[in-house]
């Protein structure tokens, strides 16, 4: 028998432990980064004993050892230890133990916790272990920020602690129904944690169907791909497409969030997009209600003599009204799981819920909502409204203090505002200054990169001004800009400049593209006139927050222990 370590063998497959540069292991199924793939011997895997399946896929190696192999190895106490392991213990630890941990997730930075008592958590430990960067406590979470490793590291919470990721565990690590922990919620707690819930699962291919769309504004522009050219119609077909059947998708991310049968939200999702429903406003005005006012809504049908009150452009690409039928009719089902008998239950609770929710969606549902968002669009014309300064005051406001509503995880409560313009105008207006902001925070830790003489400082900062080139600042707020205070404060002032310009210029984003410079060409109108207008001033307010952001951080900083020397 061979005595060499499985482990051992496997790397030796993959190139050697010199090509290895991460590995996760979640049971039986074991996960390699490697440096070079060309050096994986794919075949040699597939043929040890141990393993039972292996694939080898843009950098990555997945690994599924045989049943046998897993359950020597555990009993043997030799099963491959993670990268992570021991940063995975720690944080397990001082969360409160596993007993105190009712489920963890995570999202792009962040290992989110719910716990059942906070107090037992030892936030002091958590934020001077490397690997952590911060300790945020919001929405009824206890989220420690992790950074760009955030994925591996939860594969390892999860192994190390024996959990079932995104649902709630009990004391052994199981799935449960309910439980207790978490303490009441606030409305705007649970605001935030059913639109990240949903939308959330959404934002990758929303911003990646987003840069598609952007870039073919941008091709189009300049004559590299005409908009009647068979390349511009194909790619434009998911580019825009993903967008407008967005209630279809958000149907099912919202019925997982509320725990029902995910083909139901799906469903409740297509009889919003059906294209006879959608070509219904293009026929005879019927009615109106609440002519006169600004909630003016026509019908063009009706349901048994009750009027099909709809918006002109129907509800493809809306947000509010699928997520809220998916929560009636989560509740719905819930009920009549409890009082159909089982022999039926398969077939009539779907038939049943969608009888009920289609229409109700349509008559109560959409009109409520569509008066819920023109209550809420009227607030921020409003504001810019204001004669004069008023582009330049919702800038700033969303400039200032767009990254404070990061850290406490309130930014999600305003992207459905955009969405909603976008479904509505074709174009949003509102959180066209938040652009700015990331690469005011990133300019200011380029300046504190450059000056300090802490090799600590410079091994944070360095990531995390990559990093937020592309949008993702969570590494820049918690590990460099907010511990000093001052360079936060500098950069939030920063924003708040560049904001003003770009909010009193009236810039649209036209899709919701990527973030940070993949955000760019989203900002492109490919229907009207405005061609790269709004591109050009949003360039702008970027370039004059970042600059400012930079200069004044660059002649403000001075490391702690230059301070300390200054004033002794």
């Amino acid at each position: 028998m061979d005595t060499q370590p499985v482990s051992d063998r496997i790397a030796a497959c993959l190139g050697g432990s010199d090509n290895l540069a991460s590995c996760t292991r979640r049971g039986v199924k074991l996960r390699y980064t490697v440096k070079d793939q060309s050096l994986v011997e794919l075949e040699k895997l597939a043929a040890l004993p141990e393993v039972e399946q292996c694939e080898a896929a843009n950098g990555r190696v997945r690994v599924t050892l045989t049943a046998e192999c897993y359950t020597m190895q555990a009993k043997e106490n030799r099963l491959m230890p993670s990268k992570y392991d021991g940063l995975a213990r720690i944080i397990i630890q001082n969360v409160g133990g596993k007993s105190n941990i009712n489920s963890v997730a995570h999202c792009i930075t962040r290992l989110r916790f719910k716990l059942k008592d906070e107090s037992k958590a030892n936030k002091e430990v958590l934020e001077s272990t490397d690997g952590v960067i911060k300790v945020m406590q919001s929405g009824g979470q206890y989220q420690v920020v992790i950074g760009n490793n955030v994925t591996d590291v939860y594969d390892a919470v999860l192994e190390v602690g024996h959990f079932q990721g995104a649902g709630e565990v009990d004391e052994d690590g199981n799935a449960v129904e309910g439980g207790e922990g978490g303490g009441k919620k606030s409305p705007i707690s649970i605001l935030i944690d059913v639109i990240s819930g949903v939308i959330q699962p959404t934002l990758g291919v929303l911003a990646a169907t987003g840069i598609i769309k952007g870039l073919l504004a941008l091709f189009d522009f300049i004559g590299w791909i005409p908009s009647d050219s068979g390349a511009y119609q194909i790619w434009y077909a998911v580019g825009d497409g993903f967008f407008y059947f967005l209630p279809i998708i958000l149907g099912y991310t919202a019925a997982k969030k509320f725990k029902m049968n995910e083909f139901i939200g799906i469903a409740l999702g297509i009889a919003l997009c059906y294209p006879n429903m959608v070509n219904i406003t293009s026929g005879e005005v019927l009615g109106t209600l609440f002519a006169g006012t600004a909630f003016e809504m026509s019908y063009y049908t009706t349901f048994f003599g009750i009027p099909v009150i709809m918006p002109a452009s129907g509800y493809t690409s809306s947000v509010v009204p699928i997520i809220l039928a998916v929560a009636l009719g989560a509740q719905l089902e819930k009920w009549l799981r409890k009082v159909i008998p089982d022999v039926i239950k398969l077939f009539i609770v779907p038939f049943v819920t969608l009888l009920v929710m289609v229409p109700v969606t349509y008559l109560v549902i959409g009109p409520v909502a569509s008066v819920l968002c023109s209550i809420i669009t009227m607030v921020f014309e409003a504001v810019y409204g204001l004669p004069v300064v008023g582009g330049a005051v919702a800038g700033i406001l969303i400039g200032a203090f767009w990254q404070v509503l990061v850290i406490f995880g309130l930014h999600w409560g305003l992207v459905p505002l955009a969405l909603i313009n976008y479904s509505t105008l074709g174009y949003d207006y509102i959180l066209s200054p938040y652009f700015c902001v990331s690469f005011a925070q990133t300019f200011v830790v380029l300046a504190m990169l450059l000056k300090t003489r802490d090799d600590k400082l410079k091994k944070v900062a360095l990531p995390a001004f990559i990093s937020g080139l592309f949008g993702v600042t969570e590494p820049a707020i918690y590990g460099v800009t907010l511990p000093k205070k001052k360079p936060f404060v500098i950069s939030c002032v920063a924003g708040a400049i560049g904001g003003a310009f770009i909010g009193l210029m009236g810039a649209r984003s036209y899709s919701m593209g990527g973030l940070g410079l993949f955000g760019l060409p989203s900002y492109i109108d490919t229907v009207g006139d405005t061609g790269v207008q709004s591109l050009i001033y949003v360039v702008i307010g970027t370039l004059i927050a970042s600059v400012i952001g930079f200069v004044v951080t660059w002649f403000l900083y001075k490391d702690e222990d230059e301070k300390a020397v200054k004033k002794a």
